[in-house]
This record gives structure tokens, sequence and C-alpha cells, in this order.
């Protein structure tokens, strides 16, 4: 491929061009002027020509032979120095086929009368010499006349020189300007032009390239750069629409791990939970449908707990079904995360899913320590193929079902525990209350039958008295049991429900009760309140049956730790030689109920002087304790709990 030359080439070789024409011009021109002023020398020395021969022709006339002789040196000497001329003067004679010829003619009339002037002939001498003089005027006129023709030529050609460098500033102006807008300033024009859309975010801009110079290669190089920039910024945003697209994936994945958490946190039951999570699964993995199954602890069957977006009559046809008999009903050894197409099998092991239309099937187990506890089918109509992220996801979600499963389990072991508890502590507080009372009853009943046989009336009417005694005592265990069987926490401060309580005693038992809080702490936990509220109403009930009271106070403090006294200015009692009766049963009671939230409860008494029963917790026992799981943030060892002292 032939190459243009380059833009430098070209402007040097035009600035080249142009200077070696200006030279010439210029030298032309001075060789012109200097040769006219060479000339206008000789038109002057020609004029010393004149003179001279006037002068010889005077000599002559006055006969002056030294004279002659001196004027004809004369004349010679400006004969040969217009022959030659003299470049130091300048003077240079114009020559030209006139100028040649007229100084011949000049030359050869002065060798003539030379010879004549040196042939002297008496009386004829000035006549002669008149004549030669008129003679060397007009050969002089002629060689001058010559002369000035020649330097008008040579002032004509100087003006023509100068009209031409005039024309060729003007030409090498325009020359110069074409070449610069052609040149440099139409592409650096399209280049800034080029630049401008670039810096606009055109990053598709080119250049054209339409010549090898410079600019060509400029082009060549911001094209390049272009496609550069072009290729990092579509590289660029490829990137950022991967990495857009991969942080909503997360963000869809969180949303759904935080959708599976909340529903595992806020369901209340079994079939809730598999109903939401049905749900939630099937909207995060685009399935038509999703049913979840539970399996009982055998894994002998899979029972269908829930479903979404199934056909109708598809859940009455798939409502239980025997362990192995399709995909949806995995063996436990052999359970794993699998992806199968209807078709595939033929309609033979998935005959629901070949009947209703569907054509994938994903089944995902549900495990909890090694135990399958369900699995979650989801139904496509179309065939569909997991990722490696959206199986990461599915199995994490399926781990949170199986967490929240087993959270339901622990749960209803824990309220059934509670229950149980519960009813142990009732059982033992009917029987160490009402069940000695009924005791007591049917030992007076025995004695009222041996009175009535014997006829004894006074025995009688004793045990009728007992008897009655007995009925209203046991009437009041009942009330009080069933006071302290009801007693509920409403809020996070336990003076309402001490007041309530203390209220409620008042009434039963007719004595001044008053309560007295001191000092800011933080509200005990709702099962700290439930036995604290349950060993006040107890140390009230020892207060009402065996005390013999007229006031009872009951003081809380707050600060630095949780305190109660309930106090009494009854007949008191010896706490170490206590018998073992109803009082004896109390006190075992609230030392049940003290040990159960770690707290240390003490009995101060002597015969004559009240009792004062102390219950004071642990900092431990403020409101951080779990509601649903009484006494296990807040139970202390064994060997922390002192029962009472004296």
């Amino acid at each position: 491929m032939q190459h243009k030359p380059t833009l430098t080439t070209r402007l040097i070789a035009t600035g080249c061009a142009f200077l070696l024409l200006a030279v010439l011009s210029i030298g032309l021109t001075l060789w012109v002027t200097w040769k006219l002023e060479g000339g206008a020398a000789s038109i002057n020395e020609a004029g010393r020509l004149r003179l001279y021969a006037v002068r010889m022709a005077l000599a002559l006339r006055d006969d002056d032979a030294a004279r002659l002789h001196e004027l004809s040196g004369k004349f010679d000497a400006s004969m040969q120095l217009l022959r030659t001329g003299n470049p130091a003067r300048p003077l240079f004679v114009p020559w030209s086929a006139d100028v040649h010829t007229g100084f011949d003619a000049l030359a050869a009339h002065w060798q003539h009368a030379r010879a004549d002037w040196a042939d002297p002939q008496g009386g004829h001498a000035a006549v002669a010499a008149a004549g030669v003089a008129d003679e060397f005027v007009v050969y002089v006129e002629r060689f001058v006349n010559a002369m000035e023709v020649q330097i008008s030529r040579w002032t004509a050609a100087l003006h023509v020189f100068q009209i031409f460098m005039l024309g060729m500033a003007v030409v090498a102006t325009i020359v110069f300007m074409v070449m610069s807008y052609f040149l440099v300033l139409a592409p650096l024009s399209r280049m800034q032009h080029a630049l401008a859309r670039v810096r606009q975010g055109d990053l598709a801009t080119r250049v054209p390239v339409d010549s090898d110079d410079e600019f060509g290669q400029l082009a060549q190089y911001f094209n390049q750069m272009a496609d550069a920039l072009q290729s990092s910024h579509e590289e660029l945003e490829r990137k950022v629409r991967e990495k857009t697209a991969s942080v909503e994936e997360r963000n869809q994945r969180l949303s759904a791990l935080y959708a599976v958490s909340a529903l595992v946190a806020d369901a209340g039951d079994l079939q809730v939970l598999a109903q939401g999570f049905a749900r939630i699964v099937r909207e995060v993995a685009g399935a038509d449908a999703a049913m979840v199954r539970w399996s009982d602890a055998a894994n002998a069957r899979y029972v269908l707990l829930a479903g979404d977006g199934l056909p109708p009559g598809f859940a009455e046809r798939e409502q239980c079904l025997e362990t192995g008999a399709c995909v949806c009903s995995q063996p436990k050894a052999q359970a794993r995360l699998s992806a199968v197409t209807v078709a595939a099998e033929g309609g033979t092991r998935l005959p629901h899913c070949h009947e209703f239309g569907f054509r994938s099937v994903i089944s995902v187990p549900v495990r909890q320590h090694q135990q399958l506890l369900a699995q979650v089918t989801l139904l496509y109509r179309q065939e569909h193929r997991l990722t490696r992220d959206a199986r990461e996801l599915l199995e994490t979600m399926a781990q949170h079902l199986a967490n929240g499963i087993e959270g339901l389990r622990v749960s209803a072991l824990e309220r059934e525990a509670a229950v149980a508890e519960e009813r142990g502590l009732i059982a033992r507080e009917l029987h160490d209350s009402i069940a000695q009372s009924l005791a007591f009853l049917k030992i007076q009943t025995e004695l009222l039958q041996g009175a009535i046989a014997k006829g004894d009336d006074a025995a009688r009417d004793r045990s009728v008295a007992e008897l009655r005694e007995g009925v209203r005592e046991s009437y009041a265990d009942v009330r009080e049991l069933l006071v302290h069987f009801r007693t509920r926490t409403q809020d996070e401060d336990i003076e309402q429900a001490l007041r309530s309580t203390l209220s409620k005693f008042e009434l039963q038992s007719g004595l001044s009760a008053h309560l007295s809080m001191q000092g800011q702490g933080m509200p005990l936990a709702p099962d700290v309140q439930i036995q604290v509220l349950h060993v006040v109403q107890e140390a009230l009930s020892n207060v009402r049956k065996h005390a013999q009271a007229r006031v009872v106070r009951v003081s809380v403090q707050r600060h630095p730790c949780w305190r109660f006294e309930v106090s009494d200015d009854g007949r008191g009692f010896e706490p170490r030689t206590a018998s073992p009766d109803s009082l004896h049963v109390g006190l075992g009671i609230m030392a049940d109920r003290a040990s159960r939230v770690g707290a240390l409860l003490r009995v101060d008494s002597r015969p004559g002087e009240g009792t004062c029963v102390t219950l004071e917790l642990p900092r431990k026992a403020v409101h951080t304790a779990d509601p649903d799981r009484p006494g296990a943030e807040t139970a202390p060892a064994a060997e922390e709990t002192v029962p009472w002292k004296a």
C-alpha cells in the first residue's frame, strides 16, 4: 500500500518550496537592482567621455600636447572601466547587442580620432578638433541611449519580479490557509467534536481515518482509545449488572429467609407453620404448586400438612402416601434433595403429577438431628433445573422449617411439663391442706358415731361443733386455694398484684393489712412474680390460721435486691419445734416456692412476739427470665436454698 506524505513532510515541502521561490525572487531582485545600480554608474562614466572629448578638443585647439596626452589617458581609462566594469563601486555596463554596437563604434571612432590627433597638420588642427568633438558626442549619445534602453528593460524586469513576489505572497497565504484548514483545522475540529461526544458519554463515537499523516495516526489512536473505553465501560456495566443481579438475588434470599424466620417465630401451631412455609417456598422457587408433608417418627408414611397452588382434587389424592411410594415420600436413609422429570418416570411413580399436567418435581427433605421430620415438594408445569444457589436456598429454608417444627415440639413438651409440674404442686397443696382437714373430719365423724351409739349428748355436741369448725376451715382452705390458682400478673409491676391480694385477705380474715413499697429497681420476671405472690399468699394464710394477729404488714424493698417481708403482731411460735400440722405444711410450701426462683426464705418468730417471713430474691430474678419457662433462668443449686431458720 502506497502511503501519502505525512503532514510534517507536506508542511516542510511546501515551506521549502515557497522559501526557495522567495530566495530566488529576492536574489533576482537584488541582482537586477545591482545591475541597475551598475548601469547608472556606467551612464555617469559615459557622460565623462563626453566631457573628456570636449576637453581634448580644446587642448587640441590650444595645441596643448601635455593636456591632450593626459586627457587621452583618462579617456582610455574610462573606456577600459566601461569595458571591464568595477564590482566594488558597482559599475557595470548593461550589455546588449545595441550597447555592444554603440560601444564598439565609440571605441573605433576613438582609435581613429586619436590617430588623427597624433599627426599635426598646422592650421587644420582647430577645425578637426571641433568636428571630432561633435562626432564623439554623437557616438557617446548612442552608447548612452543604448544603455538607458537596457536599463529600462532591467527596471521593467524588476517591477515584474516585485509583482511576482507580491502574487507569490498572496498565493502562499492562500495555500497555507487552505492547507491549514484541510490538513490541520478540519481534522482538529473533527477530533474536538469527537472528544466532546465522548465526554458526554457517547463512547460509540469514532473519527474517520482518511489519511496516513499525524492526524490520521491520531484518529487511529483515538478510535483505539474509544474502543478500549467502550469495551471497559461495557465490561463494567456487565459486572455492575451481574453484581446488581447477585445483590438482588441475595436480597431475595435474605427476604425469603427472613420471611421464613418470622413465620417460625410467629407460628403458633404446625398447621399454620406448614401452610405459611408452602406459600413462601412456592413464591421463592417460582413453582406452580408446593406441598409440605409430615412424616411420623417411624417414617412409615407421609401426611399432607399444607399445600399452595394445588389444583382441585390433587390434595385428596395425595393426602397420605406410604414411604417410598414416589419421590414425594422418600425413605429416611435415601432422603435427599432431588429434581426429577415426570416424563422420565413414565408417569408410573408420579401418576397424580402426570395426570394433573406437572412436568418437574423437586423434593426437599426436612431433617433435624438425623430425624426426618417432613418433606417439601415443589411442582412445575414446565421442565425446571435447579441452580446451586437455588439448591442451597431450599436446603436452608428446609432447615429453618425443621427448626420451627422442632421448636413447636419443644414448646409443646415444655407446656406439658409445666402443666404436669403445676398439677403436682396443686395435688401437693390439696393433699397438705384439704386432705388433712378431711382426715380430721373423718375422725370427728367416727367420734360422733361413737357418742351417738353411747348416748353421750355432751360428746355428741362437741363432735358436731368440731365437724362444723372443720367444714368451715375446709371451705376457707378451698377458697384460699382457688385464689392462689387464679393468681396472675397483669403487668411488670408487682405492687398492684400485692394490693389486690391484701384486699382479698382483709375481706376473708377481717384483719388489717398494710403494704409498704421502698426504693426503685428493675421489674421482676412474670414467672418470679407468680412464685413471690404464692409465697406471700401462703404467709398470709398462716397468719389467718395460726397467728391470732390484729395487724399484718407487707414490706417490699426494690434495691439493691428485691426483698419481701410479711410480719404480724400475733402469738408467734418456735420454728424449730413447730408441730407437723398445717403450719409446718405451709412453711414447706413456701420453702418449695422460694427454691423454684432461687430465693432465700427466712422465718423469724418467738412465742408472744409475732412472726416475720422474709423472702430475698437474687439479682438475676429481674425481668430477664424466659416467661415461658418458669424457673429456667433463676433456679439455683440446692445448697443455696435455706428454707427457714430461727
